[in-house]
């Protein structure tokens, strides 16, 4: 990620508890790594829109939480993609 900068969002109202915005966290870092050779350098930050209640996600290490933060984040990365590429 060479001349990438990255800042993350994850606020407390979109996921209470802090296992759930560190999870969510080293999603978007591995999907902003996996994307890294088509963006171009320069400061990204990434903010969580979409919430992630806990009655919906019971667990932070569930495959339900998994796949719904990647889902949103291979979107995410493909519009970012799309973008850079204009």
């Amino acid at each position: 990620m060479n001349g990438l900068w990255l800042g993350l969002v994850v606020p407390k109202r979109h996921a209470k508890r802090a296992v759930t915005r560190t999870l969510l966290k080293r999603r978007i870092r591995a999907a902003i790594a996996s994307a890294a050779p088509s963006l171009p350098a320069g400061l990204w930050v990434v903010r969580l829109r979409t919430p992630f209640p806990r009655s919906e996600f019971v667990s932070a290490a569930s495959d339900r939480l998994n796949h719904a933060a990647s889902d949103e984040l291979a979107t995410l990365m493909a519009a970012a993609v799309a973008r850079a590429r204009r």
